[in-house]
């Protein structure tokens, strides 16, 4: 991690406290513990953690022009934010935006999940699935407990949620860009039940093609089968059940057939590819 982006990062932060958590190849992902305008005596109103927050950082590219590089960095920041509150409107589980700085590359967001036990990591799908699948594999045994904890009925309950929450997205023709395991947040409920929140929509893009959304999920499914080969093809299956009670909930079954038509023409350019190195 170069300290000339973290130190960037600070110069248009001032006073801050940043805990980096992960990097990509667009941005950085920092925790606070400081609110962008509120003093810590008072808690913002429909936020779940008011004790720590996300800020996502766009860097300066150095192999892009400085003009256009403020112009891609201002318009992503900006458009990224838009459509969180987007999301916010229309009731599709995802971080509250909190205040946005497009100018320098920044978004202040909710912070999201929890801590899994015996220091699994955040509560994203990929981790909460590892922790089971590896709890399944110590415990398994002729004298120990039988069910596969990794196959369980919450499992399959969250994997029919993440379904519907991608169904949620794509009725209104929006699509993610980036599905995968890592950025969807496993969130508690009032009755203590995991609940998941999509993440990172710095790909995301508005279109009403069938294409788009078949390429969304196939994505997720190419995700799923790298990180839980062993699981993904359930896991998979659970997820298009919730993927098509949604559309029949909101009487798009024409739409879901047209989806899953050409999500099976994905698959097969995918295996093409794969064959073909």
């Amino acid at each position: 991690m170069s300290k000339e982006i973290i130190a960037a990062a600070q110069s248009h932060l001032h006073g801050v406290d940043l805990q980096l958590i992960s990097q990509g190849a667009e941005a950085l992902v920092f925790k606070t513990n400081t609110h962008p305008y509120l003093p810590s005596s008072i808690k913002p109103s429909d936020i779940q953690n008011s004790t720590n927050y996300i800020i996502k950082y766009r860097p300066f590219k150095p192999y892009r022009h400085p003009v256009l590089d403020k112009q891609l960095t201002k318009s992503r920041t900006a458009s990224e934010a838009k459509l969180l509150s987007r999301l916010y409107t229309l009731g599709v589980a995802a971080p509250k935006l909190i205040a946005t700085d497009a100018p320098n590359g920044i978004i202040w967001m909710e912070c999201l999940g929890y801590e899994l036990e015996n220091d699994g990591g955040v509560s994203s799908l990929k981790n909460w699935l590892w922790m089971l699948e590896k709890q399944f594999e110590q415990d398994h045994g002729p004298e120990k407990k039988k069910q596969n904890v990794a196959l369980g009925d919450e499992v399959k309950t969250v994997m029919e949620l993440v379904g519907k929450a991608v169904g949620h997205l794509h009725l209104q023709d929006i699509v993610h860009g980036d599905l995968t395991s890592s950025n969807i947040i496993l969130v508690k409920d009032k009755e203590n039940n995991n609940q998941p929140t999509l993440i990172d929509f710095g790909l995301s893009s508005y279109s009403s093609l069938v294409e788009d959304k078949s390429v969304d999920l196939y994505v997720l499914e190419r995700a799923l089968t790298s990180t839980h080969p062993m699981y993904s093809q359930q896991y998979n299956d659970w997820l298009l059940e919730g993927y098509e009670q949604v559309h029949r909930e909101n009487k798009a079954m024409k739409k879901h057939a047209e989806i899953v038509r050409r999500l099976k023409d994905v698959r097969m350019r995918g295996r093409k590819r794969s064959m073909l190195g």
